[in-house]
């Protein structure tokens, strides 16, 4: 089958799948098609069925590629596994990535959670009818960095769950600036994930925008994983669990 044929199959059961993504893919060694005299793709039912294995994966197990691909790898090998006719496929998922990972159901975000949804632009009086504060909380949340319009005045539906967010801590007697460290440890953790796919972005060949957008998904949940993992380590010493 041509590429545009698989994703034709894989539309019905994964509809944000792309051709830039079977590609990336490809180049992560997750899928090895053959190619014609030409060049052009060529894949087999067992390579749809290892595609669909790797978005199940990612979609519904929240797994990282990297734990993916060992999976994979460790079915070729012949250890544990199903035979698609070529090659092999785990006869189950691993729950969780080594080391400890999100799985559904635990609050913990996946890549797909960092995947760009739909764009909504909220005006100021949207935001404060959503979010429930009023002009002075909303510029105090300005002040201290805690929210962020774009360029043209508008908010994101980001914004108005990080103002609830906020009112509901305020509750406790939290007021926004208190709030700032929150602020400068996530400036901090997405600065150290750009210096990671920075050089990827750069790349000039075609796909190497899907990889890089792949590769900030994944290391988004992971951060933010082990941010919330540390978290509750820490609560455990405050509480005595």
């Amino acid at each position: 089958m041509s590429i545009g044929a698989v994703l034709a199959q894989l539309r019905a059961d994964f509809p944000d799948v792309t051709i830039s993504k079977i590609r990336f893919l490809e180049s992560e060694g997750l899928v090895q098609p053959g190619r014609t005299p030409s060049g052009y793709r060529q894949f087999a039912p067992a390579d749809v069925e290892r595609l669909r294995f790797v978005l199940a994966a990612q979609r519904d197990h929240y797994l990282p590629l990297k734990v993916i691909k060992e999976q994979l790898d460790a079915a070729d090998r012949g250890a544990g596994g199903v035979d698609s006719g070529v090659g092999r496929l785990p006869r189950k998922l691993v729950p969780l990535p080594a080391g400890g990972g999100a799985t559904p159901g635990e609050g913990l975000p996946g890549a797909e959670d960092f995947a760009p949804g739909r764009q909504v632009r909220l005006t100021q009086e949207e935001l404060l009818a959503e979010a429930g504060i009023d002009v002075r909380t909303l510029a105090e949340l300005e002040q201290y960095g805690l929210l962020r319009p774009g360029a043209a005045g508008f908010y994101d539906p980001d914004s108005v769950q990080i103002a609830r967010t906020i009112r509901a801590m305020t509750e406790f007697g939290i007021e926004p600036r208190h709030l700032r460290a929150f602020r400068a440890s996530a400036d901090r953790e997405v600065g150290l994930l750009e210096q990671i796919v920075a050089p990827v972005y750069r790349h000039r060949d075609a796909d190497a925008k899907a990889r890089a957008d792949e590769m900030v998904r994944e290391l988004a949940a992971l951060s933010v994983t082990l941010h919330t993992l540390l978290v509750k380590a820490g609560i455990r010493g405050v509480t005595g669990g």
